[in-house]
């Protein structure tokens, strides 16, 4: 049975987990608070990929302090060599007493539980699991399904409206809105967009509003390799994915510092299905989607979205508008796809409304 100080001090490691949110890619963000005699001795949070782990970072504040203590930490400590040597280790060079952890680690090489067990120090799991679990959801899909979690934006007028019919959408929310979805980009591993809206729009799909110390990865699914070279998207580099090759085209592209991988279905368009195995092998844990309503739509007949990031304007569109989906059309309620809404917030004039398809998976 946990009692209230373990619930404090795990809420203190999440929240020092959470300021890896931007970072911390490939590796999941975890935190650790060390607990001596009531009192907090240590603290620590991963904070990027190939530098010390929280719990390591915490038994550095924490020093001799730490001989006795109890370790809180969001995810179970690591067992294995990576960048970086075991955190199991550590806590037992340490002299740890008790480590509680919030959470399994989905990676199977993982184990740290057994090999603290087997040094006499005492372990406990699954508090505040549920919080632990959705801070890490990208990771824990990735390891547990292969893919990454998907999650799909979308800005709209009340009357579910995403684009008038001439094309033209900006800008539909407001400055506020388009400043969230900065952050929703920024801890993502890559964004993803269709060739369509590149051609339209020729966006960048960056993280600019403050500085993260990356770019998440830019995909750009181009069944005939359309995207010209000039394209914003490919300064600095991105992945296109085709599923038919024109090497002068392609040779073109390369030079403009994208990577070319042919990736077709039998119907002659992007393997979408081959392509999230394919971004899992790559260490992308959570995928932002920025599409036109066909790739979309695509994404939604496959069942690939895990989450849809809704932002709905106070306006009215009106008339022939471009909807949110170019999906088949339904020709019974049960077809329906159900979504569960997991939180609905005002951003500036605007409402986001978050939902998700598949509650299981996450």
């Amino acid at each position: 049975m946990f009692t209230a100080a373990d619930h404090a001090h795990m809420t203190q490691a999440l929240r020092l987990a959470e300021r890896g949110l931007y970072t911390t890619t490939p590796n999941p963000r975890v935190g650790c608070v060390i607990v001596k005699d009531e009192q907090v001795v240590g603290e620590g949070w991963h904070e990027r990929a190939g530098l010390a782990h929280a719990e390591v970072n915490a038994l550095q504040q924490a020093g001799e302090s730490a001989r006795g203590a109890t370790v809180y930490v969001t995810l179970e400590p690591c067992s294995h060599h990576g960048r970086t040597p075991p955190c199991v280790d550590a806590l037992i060079a340490a002299g740890v007493a008790r480590v509680v952890f919030a959470m399994p680690d989905p990676n199977l090489k993982v184990n740290g539980l057994k090999a603290l067990e087997a040094q006499g120090i005492k372990v406990e799991s699954g508090l505040m699991a549920a919080q632990a679990r959705e801070l890490n959801i990208g990771f824990v899909s990735r390891m547990e399904r292969g893919r990454p979690w998907v999650r799909c934006k979308m800005a709209a007028s009340l009357d579910g409206g995403t684009a008038l019919s001439n094309g033209v959408s900006q800008w539909i929310t407001s400055e506020p809105a388009r400043l969230d979805v900065q952050r929703w980009r920024a801890r993502s591993c890559a964004i993803l967009t269709g060739v369509g809206t590149l051609l339209a729009d020729d966006p960048q799909m960056t993280v600019r509003a403050f500085e993260i110390g990356r770019q998440p990865l830019r995909v750009i699914v181009d069944s005939h390799l359309r995207t010209p070279p000039a394209a914003k998207m490919l300064q600095g580099g991105a992945l296109i994915v085709c599923a038919t090759l024109d090497e002068a085209q392609a040779s073109a592209l390369s030079e403009k510092g994208a990577e070319i991988l042919v990736l077709p279905n039998p119907q002659g368009k992007v393997d979408l299905d081959a392509l999230m195995r394919e971004l899992a092998t790559r260490g992308i844990n959570e995928l932002h989607v920025e599409g036109g309503s066909q790739l979309n739509g695509v994404l939604l007949e496959l069942g690939l979205i895990d989450e849809l990031l809704l932002y709905m304007a106070p306006v009215l569109l009106g008339g022939e508008t471009r909807g949110m989906f170019d999906a088949p059309v339904l020709t019974e309620m049960a077809q329906r796809s159900a979504l569960n809404i997991r939180e609905l917030t005002h951003i500036g004039q605007d409402i986001r409304i978050r939902a998700r398809f598949n509650e299981s998976a996450g």
